[in-house]
């Protein structure tokens, strides 16, 4: 039974909690949060009859905790992971895994050395679609285009907007568009198709001075990938891989509702397949199994495609 500490009391942890209790091999046992009423309002809300820690190091200092969940904001994502790895303990962190790729190298060699298991949170790589996805690319032929767009116009805008300043658009705290939702096309392009040839990226900046919206273009010897991502504007448009036998159609990029395969020639079939409607159940087996094969790295959200996602958020996030 692996018992799991969470940081971050948001709806993201949330839901993170709703999918270890669907599992039977793990549990919650403690909540971290800088105040305690917070991390009071979190367990009524969830309905957990854990502790309460204010004090992070306290509690992964305790023998209480196997693994830790990671779901605080952006810019504390990388030392609190270092933190929880220096006591040995087992990390699973929201996406992006950090926004300095000096402190991922830093958690990688941690993790190598203290034998625990770091992993990026991405969801999508371990959904049912996804592998029906990668077992049918094929059909397409040579693949020329790709145009990934993840545009999902925030209420937080508004707030913005009414000059309040909340985490995703604060600079402190490494909000924007980019490694809020970007994160999510350019780590499945990175999935799919390796490592580009080079990269560049133009930004949106929304007051607070972070990107509002922004497109990176990642080139390949003999494909281009588009990605397209916003949160001051709302896309009704899929995202699509366009070969030259036919094309692979993708409703919702950060959920992979349905996958649709368009032939040349008009013929279309959609290979969809049932999925949770938690969708954090996938990545948690998949880190549980690490964790009992005494593993450090997933061979789905390896470190190498995590540490060139950083690299390249971190790159053109602040590119206009």
């Amino acid at each position: 039974m692996i018992k799991f500490g969470i940081v971050g009391t948001n709806w993201i942890s949330g839901d993170f909690v709703d999918a270890v209790k669907r599992d039977k091999n793990c549990k919650i046992v403690s909540v971290y949060s800088r105040r305690e009423e917070t991390g009071k309002d979190f367990c009524d809300r969830y309905e957990l009859d854990i502790e309460i820690f204010t004090d992070l190091e306290k509690m992964l200092k305790s023998d209480l905790v196997d693994a830790v969940y990671i779901g605080s904001p952006n810019s504390l994502h990388g030392e609190q992971a270092y933190l929880c790895l220096s006591n040995k303990k087992h990390v699973i962190c929201e996406k992006p895994v950090t926004t300095d790729l000096e402190i991922f190298d830093k958690n990688v060699k941690l993790a190598k050395k203290n034998n625990v298991v770091y992993m990026e949170a991405m969801k999508t790589t371990f959904l049912p679609n996804m592998k029906v996805l990668k077992e049918n690319i094929g059909r397409i032929g040579k693949i020329r285009n790709v145009i990934f767009n993840y545009s999902q116009y925030s209420s937080r805008y508004d707030k913005l907007l009414n000059g309040e300043l909340t985490n995703v658009f604060d600079p402190k705290y490494h909000g924007g568009s980019s490694f809020d939702l970007g994160v999510y096309p350019l780590y499945m392009a990175l999935y799919l198709f390796g490592e580009p040839l080079s990269f560049t990226a133009r930004n949106i900046m929304v007051s607070s001075g972070v990107d509002g919206a922004g497109t990176i273009i990642l080139t390949y010897e003999d494909k281009i990938v588009t990605i397209v991502h916003s949160k001051i504007s709302q896309t009704y448009t899929k995202s699509e891989i366009l070969g030259e036998k036919g094309s692979i159609v993708i409703d919702d990029i950060s959920r992979l509702k349905s996958i649709k395969l368009v032939m040349r020639e008009g013929d279309s079939e959609y290979l969809t397949l049932p999925q949770s409607t938690n969708q954090m159940v996938y990545e948690l087996e998949e880190f549980l199994k690490l964790i009992k094969e005494e593993k450090n790295e997933s061979n789905i959200n390896t470190f190498d495609i995590s540490r060139k996602s950083v690299e390249i958020l971190s790159r053109v996030r602040y590119k206009v």
